[in-house]
């Protein structure tokens, strides 16, 4: 089943409501955040390439070269297929990203059919192209395809949140971390953005793009 889908603001509200009475201490965050950003963006290849853009760089350098690379409209599949490794480290991208860029590029991946798919076989499509952990593929299911109950364990962003709202001595790992949001099904993607929000106001910057 593909389970709820998050599409307006309405959808948060109703998540929020839910995870504030099954953990009052979301409600305290959720005091000090205010609304929720939907963070909903369009599927397809630029997504996902754009996802491994952001992998284990700031905020800011993922902007800046995502930023170059539509300057220079290298965001397409045949465009990065065609691109030079020169054209494309001179947006930012290393060696490695650029191999996982190209793969993507080649993995003939059917955007359409996986808005259809159950989490777990988007999930299990995405991880077989070089480059694209879980971590990338919860982030596509989670604002992409606006599935309700994704979480990005492997989040750090969302590991040091947790550890900060739950008062915990230090930041749970990603099975821990999984574990502890089992109660918050099925609204895990709203807990997510909970907890980026919370990170942006404990840390005042940003978790997530």
């Amino acid at each position: 089943m593909v389970g709820r889908i998050i599409h307006s603001p309405e959808c948060l509200e109703e998540g929020c409501a839910h995870l504030a009475r099954v953990e009052p201490r979301f409600a305290h965050a959720l005091s000090l955040t205010g609304p929720l950003p939907l963070r909903r963006r369009r599927d397809g290849f630029e997504a996902l390439l754009d996802a491994i853009v952001s992998q284990q760089v700031s905020v800011a350098a993922a902007d800046a070269i995502w930023g170059r690379m539509k300057l220079a409209r290298l965001t397409g599949p045949r465009k990065i297929l065609w691109a030079s490794d020169d054209d494309l480290r001179a947006c930012g991208l290393s060696r490695q990203k650029i191999r996982y860029a190209r793969a993507l590029a080649g993995a003939g991946i059917d955007y359409a059919a996986l808005r259809g798919q159950p989490t777990e076989e988007v999930i299990a499509t995405l991880v077989q192209v070089p480059g694209i952990g879980h971590w990338t593929a919860e982030i596509y299911a989670m604002f992409s395809l606006g599935r309700a109950d994704v979480f990005a364990p492997g989040d750090l962003a969302l590991q040091e949140s947790a550890r900060l709202l739950f008062g915990l001595e230090s930041r749970p790992g990603e099975r821990i971390l999984r574990e502890m949001a089992l109660p918050w099904s099925p609204w895990r993607g709203v807990a997510a953005r909970a907890l980026w929000a919370y990170y942006h106001v404990a840390k005042d910057r940003e978790g997530i793009r």
